[in-house]
């Protein structure tokens, strides 16, 4: 029996990596999309084809833009990537991380390529809980996707209806570990640093990385990443 094809955003990171798992385990094919935006952490792109790689993903794909030409965030940007000595220094509000738009950006696109291979639902890896204030992780944000992509499709004028499924959204950092392990994420496969040093290892001050480590803790979960500090 063929299984229903999902497009999953995945960007090689711990959240993206597990929403695949969620998706597998609840019986979709995956087709999975990453993108080169021009992000200083590309390594992670090496991480997403590893993770599609061990979890069996047949069709996986990556599309290349370059935000860079837009500038605007310290992904992109000239600008520097905040560090802190603890998690708890972590600010309140939208950091410079922030990349304009990228979640309209990437949902498009996965919404471009739900249409083409024949697929209504589309999973994404955001959070809403433990997770660094972006405004495009909000569940208001995926639920007016939706009514973006029923207007604005040949599929949704034609009465198909896309799923924007957000399993992440409600989650702590430690409650995502623990479902990805449940569901048999190998997390050393994962890449979550803002700033990694040359041979990929992450600088362990930046948000992500104290997010990460804190969930890890939490979780009661060795934490397989390889950190510089």
């Amino acid at each position: 029996m063929t299984k229903k094809k999902a497009v999953v955003l995945l960007s090689g990171g711990l959240d993206s990596t597990t929403c695949l798992a969620l998706a597998r385990r609840a019986g979709f094919e995956p087709v999975c999309l990453s993108v080169a935006y021009g992000q200083r952490h590309a390594v992670e792109l090496e991480r997403a084809r590893a993770v599609a790689k061990a979890m069996g993903v047949e069709d996986h794909r990556t599309v290349s833009l370059d935000l860079r030409a837009i500038g605007g965030s310290a992904l992109t940007d000239a600008l520097e990537v905040p560090k802190h000595d603890d998690v708890s220094q972590v600010k309140a509000g939208i950091p410079v991380t922030y990349v304009p738009a990228r979640n309209t950006i990437f949902l498009g696109l996965a919404l471009g390529l739900a249409e083409v291979v024949g697929a209504t639902d589309v999973f994404i890896g955001v959070n809403a809980v433990d997770y660094s204030g972006y405004p495009d992780c909000r569940p208001e944000f995926i639920r007016a996707f939706e009514g973006l992509a029923a207007l604005g499709t040949k599929a949704g004028v034609e009465g198909a209806r896309f799923t924007v499924h957000a399993p992440l959204s409600g989650l702590t950092k430690a409650d995502i570990i623990r479902a990805g392990v449940s569901a048999g994420v190998d997390y050393a496969l994962t890449h979550s640093c803002y700033d990694p040093a040359d041979d990929g290892r992450a600088c362990g001050r930046c948000d992500s990385c104290l997010l990460r480590r804190k969930g890890f803790l939490e979780a009661g979960v060795p934490d397989p990443t390889r950190y510089v500090t």
